[in-house]
């Protein structure tokens, strides 16, 4: 077979997402216009799930494909499923929202939202399969593109308008940073695939300046990605001005992606001397983004930028796991990503599903007041995801938390866990907070339930999978991670 197609083969969910993208288009355009939103969004969904079908003969060692620019092995395997099924899962709960009708009568979904929806996601997984710094910028790119139309995709709303065009001028700002730090790396290393990166980094007896550099301007391309301080501030206006639909998605699948991407990064190609600089940076990032985080979210009343506050928290908390530089601190980051995103898909799924009494959505914090008593079901499956945001034991929120310290403590950061553990205190104040105003306030509006039985579906799935029934996932899950972590380091053979 010709290299080509049998890099095409090996590339499966991207080239699933790839072919169904256009074929999505198709469809769409076809399609009459009255049925074409929900058409397009469920033939969506099936692509997704042909692409994560793909999967299941991923390689068991790691395959590289496109001359070396792309890798397949058990760590893109993992992030992939993650993402794919955050992206499917991101489709359906906008459905009702798509299908709902601006002020002036107008349709308020297009056909095109779910087809941006399927080229984010192919750049999200190309993110993880890279194994070199030019198709880590093509992954990037391909991904934030198709993210900056939907954040501004509620045309006739001046937020969303804003949301859009302060996402687009940080991204492409957070992007030049990026390719400067991608010329650097290329100019004092001679190669920009990670492996001939490594043999270079790892063959100097003294410290590159050059390098170091590089390395600090690229881990600023990524932490404007992951949304972490001091890089965080498209966040909170972004998730607030964005269609809600929107910001759950941004919430989960391109965090994780850029998560596992510069975990790949520092983990492959900068090793040895190199990992005790980035290290440093890591440590700052983690820790001012896990204070940032909780401090700021305690003054929220919008309940979009709180979730905002709280993402930019718990990237710090992912962050301790990577930090150390470890397998068993990679695990911990992978579980923690699983985790993670169905906790805050869970969350905007059950703000997806009220609305208040004119049928406005419902975004401030006060207007969950009473919500037990009026949607006794939405205030149950909510509180169950911020007892789990919060660390509650025995939910499942608690065990990642636990995964990333323990690994930060095993590798001598004692510092950095004990910091994290007071964040994650202080955080668990405006998630309790959220309770008290629904079991313990009287209501001031009546709200009412969307009514969608999939959505419905989906937040019981969720709650069931971060309620302590959770826990009898941990042991697969962590398995899981456990085989995917241990594809970065070839030499590492994990424990039974």
């Amino acid at each position: 077979m010709h290299p080509i197609f049998t890099s095409i083969a090996i590339a499966g969910p991207e080239t699933v997402l790839t072919l169904g993208s256009l074929a999505a288009l198709m469809l769409g355009t076809f399609t009459h216009p009255a049925k074409a939103v929900t058409t397009t969004s469920l033939f969506a969904v099936a692509i997704l799930a042909l692409a994560g079908f793909t999967l299941l003969d991923a390689p068991a060692a790691s395959v590289w494909a496109f001359d070396g620019l792309y890798i397949a092995d058990a760590f893109a395997a993992f992030l992939k499923v993650v993402i794919l099924v955050a992206a499917a899962a991101s489709v359906l709960l906008a459905l009702p929202w798509l299908q709902g009708r601006d002020e002036d009568g107008a349709l308020r979904g297009r056909f095109e939202y779910p087809v941006l929806m399927l080229l984010a996601t192919l750049g999200l997984t190309i993110m993880v399969s890279a194994n070199d710094l030019l198709t880590l910028y093509i992954g990037l790119e391909l991904a934030a593109l198709p993210s900056y139309v939907l954040a501004a995709f509620a045309r006739g709303d001046s937020r969303s308008a804003e949301a859009g065009l302060k996402y687009f001028v940080l991204g492409a700002l957070a992007s030049g940073i990026l390719l400067y730090g991608i010329t650097l790396i290329y100019g004092f290393s001679g190669s920009t695939q990670f492996d001939a990166i490594a043999a270079v980094v790892s063959a100097q007896s003294e410290r590159s300046l050059g390098l170091m550099f590089g390395i600090v301007f690229i881990l600023a391309g990524l932490a404007f990605k992951v949304s972490a301080v001091p890089f965080h501030m498209w966040t909170p206006d972004v998730y607030e001005g964005a269609p809600t639909p929107v910001a759950a998605f941004f919430s989960a699948a391109p965090k994780v992606a850029a998560l596992g991407l510069m975990a790949r990064v520092l983990i492959v190609a900068f090793p040895g001397q190199a990992a005790a600089d980035w290290q440093q940076i890591l440590i700052f990032i983690a820790i001012s983004s896990m204070v940032l985080g909780a401090v700021a979210a305690v003054a929220q009343s919008n309940f979009k930028r709180l979730l905002a506050y709280s993402s930019i928290a718990n990237i710090g908390f992912a962050l301790v796991g990577l930090t150390p530089g470890t397998p068993q601190g990679i695990t911990a980051l992978l579980f923690y990503s699983v985790v993670y995103a169905a906790m805050t898909l869970g969350s905007f799924l059950v703000l997806l599903q009220l609305r208040r009494p004119d049928g406005a959505p419902v975004e401030a914090m006060a207007d969950l007041a009473g919500l037990s008593k009026t949607q006794p079901k939405l205030a149950l499956a909510m509180a169950v995801f911020m007892f789990s945001l919060a660390g509650i034991p025995p939910l499942l929120g608690f065990w990642p938390k636990f995964a990333v310290f323990q690994a930060a403590i095993a590798a001598d950061l004692l510092a950095l866990a004990i910091i994290g553990f007071i964040a994650s205190v202080v955080a668990a104040f405006y998630y309790l907070r959220i309770i008290k105003i629904m079991y313990a306030d009287e209501p001031g509006v009546v709200l009412a339930s969307e009514g969608s039985a999939v959505n419905g579906a989906m937040i019981a799935g969720a709650a069931l999978f971060c309620s302590p029934i959770g826990m009898l996932a941990i042991t697969p899950l962590v398995a899981a991670a456990t085989t995917a972590a241990a594809a970065l380091f070839p030499n590492y053979i994990p424990a039974g």
